[in-house]
């Protein structure tokens, strides 16, 4: 069966669809240069730091755990609870404005540099599959032939490797829920046992499976909105990868003294991820992963011309203006991000070691006995730290009259991690009550120091009534 050739790229179509709507594959040339071994240790750094996270104990935990059954999230060590989670919210702001900010200078470095997609499928997927089927040319071949022993060979063990990663890929991430020693106990046992767990890891063991084997680049393409984002967070001064139309057009032969620096080799279309020509200017489909100039880089190298016929560039650098860096956008996103990290820094720093919840009771707002008018409460603690905390329950008023409290005796106990619910009474002696009145519920913890103050109201009936005879 004969080759299937290279598909010449267009701006106007995407290259992984053919005319008649099948998929084309792009099988991308290896390329070398200093952008790509910065990117190769940038991307075996994060991979390394996902493995490493559930293992990092910091205060007890792993430095990223997502405890559900118990509604703990531990991050680095801040333990929040359920109640706390609303202050993720500033957090994933942060985030957010710190990547706009990056995007208004240098494009799409996040999707070239440290997005989990590229990572994986750069430096962990399309590895593999060089050194099972070779080079592009080679896996274009293996394509078109025919299903032989080799073929068969060749596509079972790449195909069990990619299995294979996309599992240790899948029990990590369920770390990061379960714990190391929680998910050794599980592989050690049967599926019947965990099988929620179970079917979680299946689950995202078939879609890494699919992704990285079949769906690759249209992940960037046709599902990630970043790439349609870039058009509204970029402007003429962003640095991106791009060509430089001013010395390499018309592209020509090397001794041709009409022609630019651009001998038409299309290196740079061989080594791209997503099938585009970048000498056709910023397109959607490009992620920035320099490849590209690398590529570019190495011809030039040969030829005996510098480097940077492909670079990172701002459109005012192409055309001969100078770049800048300090302008309207850029000034909004920095403060929004210094904003976004204060604000979470503060949210964060006031995040107590425990919560503590007073509410009234439903029912009766309140009851009377022979001897005393009582109003009933619910107070709720819960332990967010690794240490037994004993709470002190009291109750004040600026008023003279005799206030109990009761259903407490003594300190209550929380263990670590844990929370309780105990029935509250406060109540005045009967003779002594003369109407509503505000006080204040104290419940104190000396180690580490909590205390909760709650303003309230008693409730009582018509004095008038309460004391005629």
């Amino acid at each position: 069966m004969a080759q299937n050739p290279i598909k010449q790229p267009s701006r106007d179509t995407l290259t992984t669809i053919n005319a008649d709507g099948s998929r084309y594959a792009i099988h991308t040339a290896d390329v070398r240069g200093r952008f790509q071994r910065w990117r190769r240790l940038t991307g075996w750094l994060l991979i390394g730091l996902f493995v490493a996270l559930p293992w990092i104990q910091i205060n007890g935990h792993p430095a990223v755990f997502f405890n559900f059954p118990q509604q703990r999230f531990h991050l680095f060590g801040v333990t929040l609870a359920f109640q706390d989670t609303w202050l993720l919210f500033f957090v994933v702001t942060g985030l957010a404005f710190g990547i706009f900010f990056v995007t208004a200078l240098f494009g799409r470095v996040w999707c070239g540099w440290a997005c989990p997609q590229t990572v994986y499928l750069d430096q962990v997927f399309r590895r593999l599959e060089r050194w099972i089927e070779g080079d592009a040319p080679a896996r274009r071949r293996l394509d078109a032939a025919p299903w032989t022993a080799q073929k068969v060979f060749k596509r079972g063990i790449k195909h069990t490797l990619f299995l294979l990663c996309s599992a240790v890929i899948a029990h990590i991430f369920l770390s990061y829920a379960v714990s190391l020693p929680r998910l050794w106990e599980m592989m050690h046992t049967s599926p019947i046992e965990h099988w929620t767990a179970f079917i979680f890891v299946f689950g995202v063991t078939a879609v890494f499976y699919a992704n990285f084997t079949w769906f690759r680049e249209q992940l960037c393409i046709v599902i990630c909105p970043y790439g349609r984002f870039q058009g509204a967070l970029i402007d003429d001064h962003s640095l991106n990868v791009a060509y430089d139309a001013q010395r390499g057009d018309p592209p020509g032969k090397p001794r041709d003294p009409t022609a630019g620096d651009c001998i038409d080799c299309h290196r740079c279309v061989q080594v791209c991820p997503t099938g585009i020509d970048i000498r056709q200017g910023l397109q959607l489909e490009c992620i920035g992963c320099t490849a590209c100039i690398d590529a570019c880089d190495s011809i030039m190298d040969k030829l005996g011309k510098p480097r940077g016929l492909i670079r990172y560039a701002s459109q005012e650098e192409l055309e001969g203006r100078k770049t800048r860096f300090v302008r309207t956008r850029t000034v909004i996103y920095s403060v929004l991000l210094v904003v976004g990290t204060i604000v979470a820094s503060l949210s964060l720093r006031s995040i107590q070691p425990a919560e503590v919840a007073t509410v009234r009771m439903l029912g009766m707002p309140f009851f009377v006995t022979d001897t005393h008018v009582r109003n009933q409460f619910s107070v709720r603690i819960i332990n967010k730290s690794m240490e037994t905390m004993h709470f002190q329950v009291t109750a004040t008023t600026e008023s003279p009259l005799p206030l109990e409290v009761r259903g407490v005796d003594g300190l209550l106990t929380v263990e670590p991690l844990k929370e309780i619910l105990a029935t509250l009474v406060v109540q005045v002696p009967r003779e002594a009550f003369q109407g509503n009145f505000p006080f204040t519920l104290h419940a104190v913890n000396a180690s580490p120091e909590v205390v909760h103050t709650r303003r309230l109201e008693f409730l009582g009936p018509d004095p008038r009534l309460l004391h005629a005879r």
